[in-house]
Parts: C-alpha cells; structure tokens; sequence
C-alpha cells in the first residue's frame, strides 16, 4: 500500500503530524514567515529545510511514540503497524485480517468501532481502555481513504492511534479511591452520629430513615431525632446543615448533641432554635443549618413546632387529608440575631406526620414547592405502619443509591386506639380551687382514679402520695387556675399539677428543722422520674412518673 497516496487522505492534523520532510528545498522557500527574524541570519543558504507536502509518513511514524496500526477494507486486514506498537504487543503480519492478526484489540472491544468509523466515516476516540500486558491506552480510530486507480486498487481503511494513559489511569484510579474513602468516612460518622435507636414514646409510633448522597460530595448534615421528655411529652426533630463531606457532619453531630441538652430544659421549640442559632453561630460563622422542632403532647393533641428555615411538615389527619404546617418560618440557624416562633398543628388519634429534608422533594429544573405537592399525594396515599409509610415515602419521590442528595424521612403516627388496647390509656383531670380542702379533694380524686384504673394497692398509695405533695408544693408557692391530671398509659402512670406561677420548682436538702421543702424530694425518691417546665400562658407544669410493672407472660 501506498503510504505517501494513504497519508494525502488522512485528516488535516494528523497528516500535519505525519508530514516531514525528506527532500531539501530551494532558499526562496525556507521563509514563508515560518522562521523568526532574529533567527533567519543564523541559518546558512545551505541549511535544509524540508516541505511538509514530501515529507515520508513511515519515516514519521515509526519515529512516533505512540501506538499507531493501519488497517485496510472491511476485514481489516493489516497494511502497517509502527516500531512502538510493535515494542508493545509483537510484531503483526502484513496482509492478514485484523481479528485473528491483533488479537490484542479484539480483547479490548475495538474491532466493533472499526466497523462503526469505516461505516460512518468518522473518527472515534476510546478513552483509557485496558490493553494485554496492563498498560492502559486511549484509541482514536480515523477514517482514511485510498485514492481509485491507487496501485492498491483504491478502497477504505483506518488509522489506530493509542496513547499510553497507564500513568493518568492510575492516577485517577487512586483519586477515585482516595474519595470513596473520604465518602465512606463521611458516611460512617454520619451514621454513627445518628441514633441507632430512635426512642420509643407511649403515645406515638416512629420510623425514619436516613440515605446518604450516591456520591462524596452528596454527603452532607442531614439529622433527625426523637427525645422522650417525660410527661408523655416528645421531641421530634430534623435538620441539615449546608454543606458537604465529614465537616457538614461533624457540624451535625455538633448540634444535634446540642438539642439533645436544650430538649432536657423543656423549653418551648422557638426557644430551643434560639439557643441553637446562636451555637452555630460559634461553631462556624460560616456554616448554616435548617432545623424543625417540635413537641407532642398528647393532652393537648397538637403538634407545637418552630422552624429555622426548614421545609413544612406534612400532616395527615385520621380522614386522609393532607395539610402543610404553615408559618412561622424563621431564618435559619447560624444566620444569628433573629427572633423565632413557634406555631401549632392538630395531631388528634389516627393522624400522621412527615419531617424530611430537601433531599426528598428538591430536583434540578423543577420548583421546590411542586416536589412538595407530590409529597403530600404520596403522603395521602401512604398507608400502614410508619416505616411501611417512611418506605414509600421515599419510593415515590424515586430515591435511589446514586441520589444526588442526602434524605432524611421521620415519620410518626398518633395512633387511634380502640377496645382492650383504649382501655390502657386513659386520662383524668380535676380543676382545684384552692383553700384547705384541695389538699383532701385531690387526694380522694387520685384515689378514686387510681382504684378504677385497677393499679395494685402499692402503686395506688405511690400515686396518691406524690399527687398529695405535688398539690401541696402548688398550693404553697403557686397561683391559681390550679389543675390535677392523672394519665396512664401501656406502661406508665403520670401524674401532673399546673398552676399560674412560672417560678419552676428545686429539688433542695431540708435540714431537721425545716417545716418545708421536703415535697419535691419525697416526689423524687419514690418516682421514676419528675421534671417542671413553663407552661405558655405564664404558669408551670410539675410532673411525675410511675413506670408500670410488665404484665405476667403467659
């Protein structure tokens, strides 16, 4: 085959490459504004500079340090093969067809796009392909023609050029292995930081899941928590700091640590994302985070919530309907110097609610709120228990391994008990007026309760002695309206006493001649646990626990 004829057909680059010259030229073409001036005076009228148009391609390419084959017609049959390719696999013999002759691109996949380029005539290009031997090349396959009436009776052909890339290969293999592991240490602490078990309180039933980002940088500060705060009351919580990798998560780990402390002072939830505005702040001026907080209390059968630049929790009630928990909405956490409110939304028996992170309903190129909207109709579809309704959640909003974002999904249900299961949970209230029969009132009260409850007889004087001594702690350092509740459910007795003062009880040693200040320690000693808290109308809650003996197994 012709190789000066074969390299006049190659493309304009390539044939550029291939052309050097062999042939000498006259002076008068030594310039052609190819050879600066400061340097022409140095070059002799001897001095032979060759025409790109004679240069010999073989010369060129036997000389070339890539890899480079010329194949012919439809079977490939080989018409030459330059000095480095055959250092690299063998020489090869001329003449024979390519899938038995260079068996070393019939192992990498590449005969298919010879017969792609000599159909299309247009270049391919195979990046860092694996070759026999280990090394790994980049092959650009270009079409070449042979001119009709050539001596090789005219006819189709492509030039192979590889490119040894064993060096970039390698290097980005170990950078891609150097991120899993950053990803995988991201996602580790993550997980770890998250709770391994989510607290399981007596009126709701809980699940959530978390799905890391499919990639490093989509690993970020999603959090979620549940906190029993005694009293039948608990803490819901989800948030996301901004940003990426191991310090979005240690950030999170950070501040969720931080809400945990918070959650114990019984604070309402606009005055915990207070505190933990001005904590992320110190952490990182830089660093934001959106956060939900809210509190269930089952005796006022609502959801209080505040939110620090979070997204709405959904709400279905026991009909199917689905409804966003509105304002307020305040700036987010570490943004400092903002006031924050909390807000409140009915969660009666039979009702579900949804916090979740933008991971789960944000997409490119569509709205934030219509990535919402499809979650409340999956959400009114979405039926069973919370982690069968947490599942398809996340099933629907088409959440896979290689998400672009984190999730977080806590879902929790308020379920609506009925027959035997009612019967344990059950409430009792009782208004006191004050003077010297309230004492004796709501200890009758108490005791009546308690008999029909069927407690046994030590746990029925328990319960009456420490509503005795709460009652007696209000009526000494309270004002009225003064209120007596009795609670019980699956597992616990709760007793608690509200009242107009917001001066929260101490637990305090009385010496021997103290005539007071042994109430709360006798609450205390014989309780499982007690707390107070501020009430929002001003006054205060006292509360305490009695944790119920397991029933015998059968």
């Amino acid at each position: 085959m012709n190789f000066t004829r074969w390299s006049a057909r190659l493309p304009g680059t390539q044939r550029r490459a291939a052309a050097r010259a062999e042939h000498p030229v006259s002076p008068d073409r030594r310039g052609e504004g190819s050879v600066p001036a400061a340097r022409a005076e140095h070059l002799t009228d001897t001095s032979p500079v060759p025409a790109v148009d004679d240069l010999r391609v073989r010369d060129v390419l036997d000389r070339v340090p890539s890899l480079v084959a010329l194949v012919h017609g439809p079977d490939h049959r080989i018409a030459y093969v330059n000095d480095a390719y055959t250092a690299a696999f063998g020489s090869r013999p001329l003449g024979a067809p390519a899938r038995t002759a260079l068996p070393e691109l019939d192992e990498i996949g590449l005969l298919p796009l010879l017969d792609q380029v000599l159909r299309s005539g247009k270049p391919r290009t195979v990046k860092s392909r694996k070759a026999p031997g280990g090394r790994s090349y980049t092959f650009t396959c270009t079409p070449v023609t042979e001119p009709a009436g050539s001596g090789d009776g005219g006819g189709s052909g492509v030039l192979v050029f590889a490119t040894d890339v064993t060096d970039h290969a390698e290097a980005a293999e170990r950078l891609r292995a150097s991120e899993r592991r950053q990803r995988e240490t991201a996602v580790t602490l993550q997980r770890s930081l998250l709770p391994q078990e989510l607290e399981e309180p007596d009126d709701l039933r809980i699940a959530a899941t978390y799905h890391p980002g499919g990639t490093e940088a989509a690993v970020g500060g999603d959090w979620y928590d549940v906190i029993t705060l005694g009293g039948g009351r608990t803490a819901l919580v989800i948030g996301d700091v901004m940003g990426r990798g191991v310090r979005a998560a240690a950030v999170m780990g950070q501040l969720r640590t931080a809400v945990r402390a918070y959650a114990r002072l019984d604070l309402p939830p606009h005055e915990v994302l207070q505190l933990l505005d001005g904590l992320a702040t110190e952490i990182d001026a830089n660093q934001i985070a959106t956060c939900a907080y809210a509190i269930h209390d089952p005796n006022e059968g609502c959801l209080v919530y505040a939110s620090a630049g979070h997204l709405p929790i959904l709400v279905r009630d026991e009909h199917g309907t689905v409804r966003r928990a509105a304002e307020p909405i305040g700036p987010p956490l570490g943004t400092g110097g903002w006031m924050h409110a909390s807000g409140s939304v009915p969660l009666g028996p039979g009702s579900t609610a949804v916090l979740y992170t933008d991971g789960l309903v944000e997409r490119r190129n569509e709205d934030l709120d219509e990535g919402i909207a499809a979650l409340e109709r999956a959400l009114a579809g979405a039926s069973g228990t919370p982690q069968v309704v947490c599942d398809r959640l996340v099933r629907s909003a088409g959440v896979t391994p290689d998400h672009d974002d984190d999730v977080a999904v806590l879902v929790l249900q308020h379920p609506a008990r009925r027959g035997p299961q009612g019967e344990l949970f059950r409430n009792a209230a009782l208004d006191l007026l004050g003077g010297v029969e309230a004492a004796p009132r709501a200890r009758a009260f108490a005791s009546g309760v308690l008999t029909s409850w069927r407690f046994p007889a030590e746990l029925h004087d328990l319960g009456v002695l420490a509503t005795s001594e709460l009652v007696a702690n209000s009526l000494q350092h309270g004002t009225p309206p003064m209120r007596l509740r009795l609670r019980r459910t699956d597992r616990r007795l709760i007793i608690e006493v509200t009242d107009g003062d917001d001066h929260l009880p101490r637990r305090r040693r009385a010496e021997p001649g103290d005539e007071s200040g042994r109430g709360i320690s006798i609450v205390a000693t014989i309780a499982s646990s007690w707390g107070s808290r501020r009430t929002p109308g001003g006054g205060k809650a006292v509360w305490c626990e009695f944790a119920l003996p397991k029933p015998a197994s059968a």
